[in-house]
């Protein structure tokens, strides 16, 4: 480390004037530099690993290769191999190619930090979609507020979550199968313990989060004993929480079948013969084979979350978690029959919706209940034995889109937490949504920092217990809640059978 430090000093004395403004950092694979915008430092494209191709696809992510001369580090990298989405958005707004070589992460730092709370971003987009770039994740606000906010990139699909009878021979007793993405944000993590202290961050005080699949993700790190120790806390937004098992030998037949409609023989394909595949041959992963991500491969996880949470073993770190009003967006991105929905619920679940008017709103709400809002409060009973957890719901619509959705959208919250709708689309944000980022935006920051969240003006908010039922709701009128949504959320927790 000093002789990197010493390299990219010497490096610096021989730039440019315009150059040296430039802000240099020694990582322990070698030295950096980034850019100052505004207050802050900002480093782009930094390798946690080594590129995942070849023979290190479907490989437990690998230590980079080190440089001597300085990385440019201000342009976003590559975003991970994934299918174009149907309405042409890439990754949340980021631009740019995709790659299987994407393994990379991104640094917002207060030029003056130092022991800084860190939070580290994990992206949603159903493990399939997304990345840790784009306009919408920028860090400028949480460094602002004196965070050293990381956002990273993980394998997505097929090439983060995969398992195959060939990879199963080939890998060591003891290695981990098929839960490459998550392997990737764990050594993500391990990076930002060896690394961020240089950046002016406070490895000991980390904070994980992420949305939908990311909030996902955070809850298989609680559930896998080898990431202890990698962060210190945990947020949780749309994440789930009630997941069906699946095993390693389920996975494998579920890569079987992927392998034999890329046009390979199916269990028997090869191990070379599937490395070679084209990263488009594996972009159907979720066609037939239920959702795509973390699962039980006997090595790296034994419980899903629900069991580690159910059991007692998962995690015990300070947790905030929670859902959004009107989840059920997904079903246009996921559509399932309202008939179907309906006739698997529970004559209790049926009363509990008995005051909507029509099927599609029955089913609309319990998708959202059942999917995302009862796990939460779930996951947060559970864990509320331990360190403190904190459940919210988020119902907030901004000024120009009520009246045209019945309620805050999954996904809706991150501008806000991210403080980002304004700088994106000022003309849209009133001042009342802008008042509505400050709020949450803070509150997630006050967490990060102590455990607790502290926000401006309002009521203290409570750790969860189950015996009080408390909730944080940011709506149009935010605070406390109690017993919110209590004969929906308990009929839920009742039909509940894994």
């Amino acid at each position: 480390m000093r002789l990197l430090a010493a390299l990219a000093l010497a490096l610096s004395a021989c730039l440019p004037a315009q150059a040296q403004d430039r802000p240099t950092v020694a990582t322990a694979s070698g030295p950096v530099q980034g850019v100052i915008e505004g207050d802050n430092r900002v480093f782009k494209n930094l390798p946690f690993a080594a590129p995942p191709v070849g023979g290190l696809r479907w490989r437990p992510p690998a230590q980079p290769a080190p440089w001597t001369a300085l990385r440019d580090a201000s342009a976003f990298g590559p975003i991970c191999a994934q299918p174009p989405r149907p309405d042409g958005i890439m990754a949340m707004g980021a631009g740019g190619a995709s790659s299987e070589d994407c393994l990379s992460l991104n640094i917002w730092a207060p030029k003056a930090a130092s022991k800084a709370p860190v939070m580290v971003w994990i992206h949603g987009g159903a493990h399939r979609f997304g990345s840790g770039s784009g306009p919408i994740y920028d860090g400028a606000a949480f460094a602002r507020d004196g965070v050293v906010l990381v956002s990273i990139n993980y394998r997505l699909g097929a090439l983060g979550y995969f398992a195959h009878p060939a990879l199963t021979k080939a890998a060591g007793p003891n290695e981990p199968l098929g839960n490459y993405g998550l392997m990737d944000q764990m050594a993500a993590l391990r990076w930002v313990q060896a690394n961020i202290a240089a950046f002016g961050g406070d490895p000991s005080n980390v904070t994980v989060f992420g949305e939908s699949a990311g909030g996902a993700s955070i809850l298989a790190l609680l559930a896998t004993p080898s990431a202890k120790g990698l962060f210190a806390k945990a947020i949780v937004e749309s994440g789930g929480g009630w997941q069906v098992p699946v095993s390693l030998e389920q996975a494998e037949t579920a890569g079987s079948a992927l392998a034999a409609r890329a046009g390979l023989p199916g269990a028997r394909a090869t191990l070379a013969e599937l490395r070679a595949l084209p990263p488009e041959k594996l972009y159907d992963v979720g066609a037939g084979l239920g959702a795509v991500g973390a699962f039980n491969d006997g090595r790296l996880m034994s419980q899903n979350p629900t069991q580690a949470f159910a059991n007692g073993k998962a995690l015990d770190v300070p947790l905030l978690i929670g859902a959004n009003s009107y989840e059920a967006s997904l079903l246009k991105a996921f559509p399932m029959p309202v008939d179907r929905m309906i006739a698997r619920l529970t004559p209790a679940q049926k009363a509990a919706y008995a005051g909507l008017r029509s099927d599609q709103a029955v089913a609309e709400a319990a998708f959202t209940d059942v999917v995302m809002a009862a796990p939460a409060r779930w996951v947060a009973a559970k864990a509320s034995g331990g360190q403190p957890a904190f459940l919210y719901h988020f119902s907030y619509v901004p000024t120009f889109r009520r009246g045209q959705t019945p309620g805050a959208a999954h996904g809706g919250e991150i501008l806000f937490v991210f403080e980002t709708g304004t700088k994106l689309a000022a003309r849209f944000v009133s001042p009342q949504d802008h008042a509505m980022e400050t709020l949450v935006h803070a509150c997630w920051v006050s967490f990060a920092r102590t455990g607790r969240p502290a926000c401006p003006g309002g009521e203290t908010w409570p750790a969860y217990t189950a015996a009080d039922d408390q909730l944080m709701e940011f709506g149009l009128t935010s605070g406390l809640r109690k017993n919110f949504r209590k004969p929906a959320w308990d009929a839920a927790d009742q039909a509940m059978t894994f």
